[in-house]
This record gives structure tokens, C-alpha cells and sequence, in this order.
């Protein structure tokens, strides 16, 4: 786990080039909007080491600069025991992904592992048991944006609520 001053999120997807790095940067530019940059690390990593040391996919890298967002010097990186261990939250962006975190994941931490979606199904019950689908595959990266857009503020509205750390500075803010 992260020190207790500080809340670590880490998204993952398959390559780490596409979905994950869209919600790490998406996700760190609200954590930043919401004033809790100094107490949360926000990060991605891949399932596969495929495109470990490999950019930002360009399409992905497109939708965030529609939005002001840059992705600047990321490169994609595979997820490894430690960057498990540490996180507070993965947050996964669908099912097969959840499945390849199972061999990282211990009995004591297997209640930080979530897809993305799950936090929208909260605050929204039209959106039940939803994956992101893998533009990569899908081409859709608009699609793709849009329910990670949906599900970075339903979990930064979940983390407000429920996190001991944000609960505190929300009120603080």
C-alpha cells in the first residue's frame, strides 16, 4: 500500500499505449481540478510487456490533446508485483484485464482491483457490468474516451465520498 499521506491509483489495460494512459491522464488533470494533487500518485501500467517502451498510441495521444490533455515522454510499461503492491486502487478497463491481474493478486489486497465501469454502475444504474472496449481492436476512440471520461469521474465522485484521505481534503478544499 501507499503511505497513509497519500492515495496511489494505477490503471491498466493490455498494452498500456491506449485506455490506461487516456485514464491516467484524464484521471491526474481531475485529481489536479479537484485540488488533491498533493496527497494522490496517479500511474498505468500494461498486463503485456508487447508495447513496453512504446509511446502513447497515436489516436489514444489524439483524444487527449482534443482536450488540452498531453501524455508527454509516457511510454508504456508493464505492470510488475511492486507497482501492485503499492497501488490503493487498480482499476482495470475490463474483464480479461482483471483476469490477467490474478496472479498478482494476494487474498490481503484482492478489494483495490476494480474495472473502471464499476464505479459508473454506481452512480448510474443504466451502465451495469461494463468493460471499455480495446480501441486498439474496436478502432472506436471516441467510444473509447467517452466511457473513460464517464467512468474517471464516477470514480473520482466514489473517491470523494468514500476515501478517508479525499473525504478529508475535499472538506479542507
Amino acid at each position: 500500500m501507499s503511505n497513509s499521506e497519500n492515495l496511489s491509483v494505477l490503471f491498466v489495460c493490455h498494452g498500456n499505449i491506449c485506455r490506461s494512459p487516456m485514464a491516467e491522464f484524464l484521471f491526474r488533470r481531475l485529481v489536479q481540478q479537484s485540488g488533491l494533487s498533493e496527497c494522490t500518485v496517479v500511474s498505468s501500467a500494461g498486463i503485456s510487456d508487447e508495447e513496453s517502451g512504446n509511446p502513447v498510441y497515436p489516436l489514444a495521444k489524439r483524444e487527449l490533446a482534443a482536450r488540452g490533455i498531453g501524455c508527454r515522454n509516457k511510454r508504456a510499461c508493464q505492470l510488475t508485483q511492486q507497482m501492485f503492491d503499492n497501488a490503493d486502487y487498480v482499476i482495470a478497463m475490463d474483464s480479461n484485464n482483471i483476469n490477467g491481474l490474478l496472479p498478482l493478486t494476494k487474498p490481503v489486497n484482492k478489494g483495490k482491483v476494480f474495472r473502471l465501469m464499476d464505479f459508473v454502475a454506481n452512480d448510474n444504474a443504466d451502465v451495469i457490468d461494463r468493460d471499455i472496449a480495446d480501441p486498439w481492436y474496436t478502432r472506436d476512440f471516441g467510444r473509447a474516451w467517452s466511457d473513460i471520461s464517464l467512468g474517471c469521474n464516477a470514480f473520482l465522485n466514489y473517491l470523494k465520498r468514500e476515501h478517508p484521505i479525499w473525504s478529508a481534503q475535499a472538506v479542507a478544499v
